[in-house]
């Protein structure tokens, strides 16, 4: 897909997400749903992530496409191992995940870079999975709608401490409903 559109892009990408978000918030959709629905939107547009994040609309775009794209393998690894078949697949299928959960991070650590920590804070959250619970952390760009972002990641979580961007305690997550759902 051609960029040279940046605006028309980033206004029909994050009204497509401000849509998603309010048809999952009013039970319109699933959980899987809202993710399949996000999936299918980037593959219908092409959409690559950028290369160079130079600006939050970048950054913010790029987090959408990785962790969609995770979600998404992750989900097809699930569905193969569930299936008994192709063991090798699912792993591969796992390490994609893997990768792209990675770059999303990377996404978070250079949006984080470009608001110099400003106006940023950083928390774990009270998760009903045992095995987020403690490890999952919430991270709020405060001047940016809908800029709530979730990782596990610990060199991330490093920065933010380094920073004084975290904060200590469990909180209840701004999208308490979305993080403790199911797919």
């Amino acid at each position: 897909m051609l960029y040279s559109n940046k605006k028309g892009l980033f206004e029909r990408f994050f009204e497509n997400r401000s849509f998603l978000i309010a048809q999952l918030e009013s039970g319109d959709l699933s959980k899987s749903q809202f993710l399949r629905e996000n999936f299918n939107y980037l593959d219908r547009i092409g959409a690559k992530p950028f290369t160079r994040i130079d600006s939050m609309e970048k950054g913010m775009f790029n987090y959408q496409y990785h962790n969609i794209m995770a979600k998404y393998y992750l989900a097809l690894a699930e569905d193969t191992f569930k299936r008994k078949k192709h063991a090798k697949v699912a792993h591969s299928l796992k390490q994609k995940a893997g990768d792209q959960y990675h770059k999303k991070n990377v996404s978070i650590s250079r949006m984080l870079a470009l608001v110099e920590y400003q106006n940023v804070d950083a928390y774990f959250i009270k998760a009903k999975s045992k095995r987020l619970n403690g490890k999952l952390y919430e991270i709020v760009f405060y001047d940016y709608k809908e800029a709530i972002f979730h990782s596990t990641c610990t060199w991330l979580l490093e920065q933010l401490k380094d920073q004084g961007c975290f904060i200590d305690g469990k909180v209840k997550s701004l999208i308490d409903d979305y993080i403790n759902t199911k797919y």
